[in-house]
């Protein structure tokens, strides 16, 4: 039963060795699906390309089919899952100031990695710029440490929230997919005319 490392299935200290692979591996998924390239990132805010939205919808309903099978066979306790705490006005801030790096940078932390390592001078940049927020966040943390800790809701989950269960939110959520996909793809038709180079 899952999670393999705290139930004690695989050793401790092998968690950051499959991390790493699966990492490596994910970095290649997003460059081969055009993730290293911040023009087809940011095409989802000017309505010429959705691939990020498709892609991250789509993964999404992957892991929820995947959790919710795996409870049900018993594979897995959703009980033993760690689950960030939610300090809302934190979400609220960094969700600003993320979503905000994302639209004039063109990049989120995991695609900028992606593709600075096949050279983007830009994503390099990015990533130069992420390591600067990180120290000074770390460093000036006692400053803003009542503010980032405000009104802690503890790991709250939609589910909770709504009073359903996890079978019938991860329904609803493929419903939400699908209605997306097909909205996307008429908004993708009818700007098809605006084409890109993505490689530059």
């Amino acid at each position: 039963m899952g999670p393999l490392v705290k139930m004690g299935e695989i050793a401790a200290g092998w968690d950051f060795v499959i991390a790493f692979i699966i990492g490596i591996f994910f970095g290649i998924v997003m460059e081969q699906a055009g993730f290293s390239s911040s023009k087809k990132i940011t095409g989802w805010i000017y309505g010429y390309d959705f691939t990020v939205i498709r892609v991250f919808f789509t993964a999404a309903i992957v892991a929820m089919i995947g959790l919710v099978f795996m409870q049900y066979l018993g594979w897995i306790n959703f009980g033993e899952l760690f689950i960030n705490p939610s300090y809302i006005w934190s979400i609220l801030l960094g969700g600003a100031l993320m979503g905000a790096g994302f639209a004039i940078g063109g990049f989120c932390p995991g695609t900028s990695i992606a593709a600075a390592a096949i050279g983007k001078i830009d994503a390099m940049v990015f990533v130069l710029g992420i390591m600067i927020g990180v120290f000074i966040f770390a460093e000036g943390f006692p400053i803003w440490d009542d503010l980032y800790t405000a009104a802690n809701h503890g790991p709250l989950l939609i589910t909770d929230l709504l009073g359903i269960s996890k079978g019938v939110w991860t329904f609803i959520f493929i419903l939400i997919a699908f209605a997306t996909f097909w909205g996307t793809a008429a908004l993708r038709k009818k700007y098809a005319h605006k084409e890109l180079d993505y490689n530059n």
